[in-house]
């Protein structure tokens, strides 16, 4: 890629890291949920996409992705660079204890993921995701290792309720668990803050296919819906938001990401039409 050797302090994640670090956002919510109109879209075999709905929550302003660092210094003779991973308690007890609330929505089951075999931060991790458990006796904890819960994303993603991680891994995870769906353009997420939320479908703003009418606007749409449940605490309205845009799939309706031979080929616009008709 041509902007694969860019300066660090240009390239765009340093803004968006930065952002994220201002505005307090520690937490990041992915779900991932496979409509059954849309089974046949994802890259697993039906059969392990078919009822898939998970949410992913991601620690987003510690870890190794703002530890101290160093980009080069000379060391035994050699040159090497370094980052430093580290989390402190009430960093890990503020994001466990939102993964078990996002729980109590769902299905009352919450995978922590970490590498304590290896690293002391996991060890960390672990403790004190024990122990934020006590005070949530209802919901079901479970303990993997990173390199599993990967494979496992693979081969029975329907078993995950709640996933909740650290920085590094949930970046990776929820890159991985985004394509088990088949269509980026249906993907939301929010990044949830002590003061402030962020909503956005994760597929960016592609300037690319900018003005054609052919973006998939569903990934808005559930971020909108994520929006209601987790700031405005409208469950009902959010649950009104979601199976419309079910109902829009179930009846046929496909933006250009998403289209095949039998399907109704709509616009961004035209889709965004269909979907309010249906709340």
């Amino acid at each position: 890629d041509k902007w694969d050797s860019v300066e660090p302090a240009l390239r765009p994640e340093k803004a968006i890291l930065g952002l994220r670090k201002q505005l307090g956002l520690y937490a990041n919510l992915r779900p991932v949920k496979v409509a059954d109109a849309l089974v046949e879209y994802s890259p697993l075999k039906p059969e392990l996409a078919r009822g898939v709905d998970l949410v992913i929550v991601r620690e987003l302003i510690g870890g190794i992705y703002f530890g101290e660092k160093c980009e080069s210094e000379q060391h035994d003779g050699a040159e090497r660079a370094w980052d430093l991973e580290n989390y402190s308690v009430p960093e890990v007890e503020r994001i466990t204890k939102l993964a078990f609330e996002t729980a109590k929505l769902r299905r009352g089951k919450v995978t922590s993921v970490d590498k304590a075999n290896v690293l002391a931060t996991s060890r960390l991790w672990r403790r004190t995701t024990a122990n934020v458990a006590k005070a949530y006796p209802d919901i079901e904890l479970k303990n993997l290792y990173v390199d599993n819960c990967a494979m496992q994303l693979a081969i029975n993603p329907a078993q995950f309720d709640v996933i909740v991680t650290g920085n590094l891994f949930g970046d990776i995870l929820s890159d991985e668990a985004a394509v088990v769906g088949g269509s980026i353009g249906m993907l939301p997420s929010a990044s949830i803050g002590t003061d402030t939320s962020l909503y956005e479908p994760i597929h960016g703003s592609a300037p690319d296919i900018a003005g054609k009418g052919i973006a998939n606007p569903m990934g808005t749409v559930l971020s909108a819906a994520m929006l209601l449940r987790y700031s405005l605490h409208e469950e009902a309205a959010a649950d009104a938001v979601e199976a419309a845009v079910d109902k829009a799939l179930n009846d046929g309706y496909r933006t250009a990401d998403l289209y095949k031979e039998g399907f109704h080929k709509v616009t961004t616009d035209e889709m965004a039409d269909v979907i309010a008709e249906r709340v």
